[in-house]
């Protein structure tokens, strides 16, 4: 979630409420107008092409009210793309380094969390992510800020995200050391954009359970038969995967592969708002790509759920929802 989701109209509403300059359109013609930032976003380069317009999108959330807006503008999407349970990443680091509190985000993302509980019956799980880019010491200052939300709950785990490539797992193996130790869940980036090594070095130095992105997993059999018993869940997100050219197009994913292995993968959005699918278009993307069966999509639903963090009688609720939405499967 986090910026990911802010949309280009959210964009100028709150640079507006703020009185805040975003860049002219004379030295970039994307921020004429809402229409055309979007239209930007079709044609990021690299993930370094879009993390520069990711970072320019979060200088406009300021006040625990902007967080709040950009999470249920999200979980309004998410609900009505038949999500009951969402599981969303924030990057407090991209928010407390240029003076925004983290109350201020926490309190905004909670605030909404428990809106969506109330009022859409949708669970929800907050996930602290680290940014790669910057030092590692900022990593471990901002889990010691979070320590009691995480202890408490409030947030269910650590992730770690922005550029893979020049920034290994080993960088980060104090703050996950600590992470564990106090028994909090960890998950990774890793092989998105960076090679099967990053997973490699993510579950051995990390020790996460689970994987993010993780399609160069099927580049190493080996491992990938180690995930497979372990029963580690890959986080798949196909089309921004396409949109940042880690691959030509869904097709060439290896969700087969992964089928075949016994790989348990879910089917998610990555920065939707950026990459131009919500969770609904990502499914509907993989079925025009791979036509996969009925039994096939209850077997990545039900990996969906056993490697969600949520409680145990939600995953039981969540499971007994199955054989229904099978029901509406169209081949």
């Amino acid at each position: 979630m986090s910026t990911g989701s802010l949309s280009p109209k959210i964009l100028f509403r709150l640079a507006q409420k703020h009185h805040m300059n975003l860049p002219s359109p004379t030295e970039d013609p994307a921020f004429f107008s809402a229409s055309t930032l979007l239209e930007r976003y079709e044609r990021f380069s690299s993930l370094d092409d879009f993390l520069h317009y990711y970072f320019i999108g979060m200088s406009v959330l300021l006040e625990a009210g902007d967080f709040e807006l950009l999470a249920w503008e999200y979980f309004l999407q998410a609900h009505a793309d038949g999500v009951c349970h969402a599981e969303v990443f924030f990057d407090a680091q991209a928010h407390t380094d240029r003076g925004v509190t983290y109350s201020a985000v926490i309190e905004g993302f909670v605030s909404a969390c428990r809106r969506a509980e109330e009022e859409l019956g949708m669970s929800t799980n907050l996930i602290l992510c680290f940014l790669r880019h910057l030092p590692p010491r900022s990593a471990e200052q901002t889990f010691e800020t979070a320590r009691y939300d995480l202890q408490s709950g409030k947030i269910a785990g650590i992730g770690l995200d922005s550029s893979e490539k020049g920034f290994p797992p080993q960088i980060f193996r104090t703050v996950y050391a600590s992470a564990k130790e106090l028994g909090i869940r960890r998950t990774a980036h890793a092989g998105e954009e960076g090679d099967v090594s990053s997973i490699r070095d993510a579950l051995d130095v990390l020790d996460i359970q689970r994987i993010d992105h993780g399609i160069r997993l099927a580049d190493d059999q080996q491992l990938m038969n180690s995930v497979a018993a372990r029963k580690i869940l890959v986080t798949v997100c196909p089309l921004s995967n396409v949109r940042l050219k880690c691959v030509g197009s869904v097709a060439e994913l290896p969700l087969k592969k992964f089928l075949d292995a016994g790989i348990q993968f879910s089917i998610n959005s990555d920065d939707p708002a950026y990459f131009g699918g919500y969770i609904l278009d990502n499914y509907c993307a993989v079925q025009d790509a791979f036509k996969l069966s009925e039994q096939e999509w209850i077997g990545i639903a039900r990996a969906s759920i056993e490697g969600s963090w949520c409680s145990t009688a939600r995953k039981t609720e969540m499971m007994k929802m199955l054989p229904e939405a099978g029901a509406h499967h169209v081949g």
